[in-house]
């Protein structure tokens, strides 16, 4: 498979009156075609900034952007707009990401009409609509109905839809099953997995739900303020952890079994300040293995196994 989505040191700093909030800081990675990068973390390390910088809804600090092997960094106006038909996102909250006062085909049709699609053929654009509630699941009936007359699931099924319009190559899904039921977000998954094996579309997956993520990933990135930690296949994830961080976060995953003897890694100590952060390793605070060069110097996310990065001092 060849890459369509290359991050290259990408920054994303936020003005504050005691200083620069590092919200992403120097994050690289590469993303195939076809497949699905979870990425993985605590609220608050970054994960959303990382999405909204890729798809454009914030402007980056510093760092690169790939699409198709072309640098689409600093891309706006016209530009922007075309590319906005191949990247696209789901966002987390089902409700407040959608317009209250219009009706599911208004909606959907929104984006079609932006991008002058079909012609403004107002016949072809709404089958178009009817054909894309068909392919998510949303029955025909509810064209007409408004998003607070919907549950959950079908709501974020709306979502889906919308991204779905313009036909995407890439898609960044912001926690689109975190406001769901548990199985809401099973339907919401198979979903997701269908369309991606029937259109080729390829994901960033970001959650803190690492069963889910395990689930639906090819490949993860584990963040922690700002930074990646580790990264590697699903498979090889859960079977060998190397960071501490990640070590802590897959200790955490519940057992469905009542006498389970699992050992829970429980993380103690301060969470270093995002804003104008000192040098060293920013989980050494937190670390049960911390030594001296940790609170000194910041680790380099470095290949220790093949096709295993992980960032920190003890490899």
């Amino acid at each position: 498979m060849s890459e369509l989505l290359k991050i290259q040191n990408l920054k994303k700093y936020f003005k504050t009156p005691k200083g620069d909030l590092h919200a992403v800081d120097g994050v690289s990675f590469t993303v195939k075609k076809g497949e699905t990068l979870g990425v993985v973390g605590e609220s608050g390390c970054g994960k959303s900034t990382l999405g909204r910088c890729i798809v454009h809804l914030l402007d980056t600090t510093d760092g690169k952007i790939y699409f198709e092997d072309k640098n689409i960094t600093n891309v706006s106006g016209n530009e922007l707009k075309e590319l906005r038909k191949d990247l696209q996102m789901i966002f987390q909250d089902p409700f407040s990401s959608i317009n209250p006062r219009m009706t599911v085909k208004s909606i959907i049709i929104e984006p079609i009409q932006i991008h002058h699609m079909y012609e403004g053929n107002k016949e072809k654009q709404e089958k178009a609509v009817l054909e894309i509630m068909d392919t998510v699941g949303l029955a025909r009936r509810l064209a007409d109905s408004y998003p607070h007359e919907l549950d959950g699931g079908r709501r974020q099924r709306i979502g889906i839809a919308r991204a779905l319009a313009l036909n995407p190559k890439f898609i960044v899904c912001d926690e689109p099953v975190s406001a769901l039921d548990v199985s809401i977000q099973a339907q919401i998954l198979n979903l997701m997995q269908d369309l991606q094996e029937e259109k080729g579309l390829t994901y960033i997956f970001i959650t803190h739900d690492l069963s889910v993520v395990k689930h639906i990933s090819d490949n993860i990135c584990v963040m922690y303020l700002g930074t990646l930690v580790e990264k590697c296949s699903s498979e090889l994830l859960f079977k060998k952890q190397l960071h501490p961080y990640t070590q802590a976060l897959l200790s955490a995953i519940p057992v469905a079994k009542i006498n389970s003897k699992k050992n829970r890694i429980i993380l103690k100590g301060e969470i270093v300040s995002p804003i104008s952060p000192a040098p060293g390793c920013r989980f050494a605070p937190r670390c049960l293995y911390a030594k001296d060069e940790c609170f000194i110097l910041s680790p380099e996310l470095k290949e220790f196994e093949p096709e295993h990065f992980v960032a920190c001092h003890l490899y």
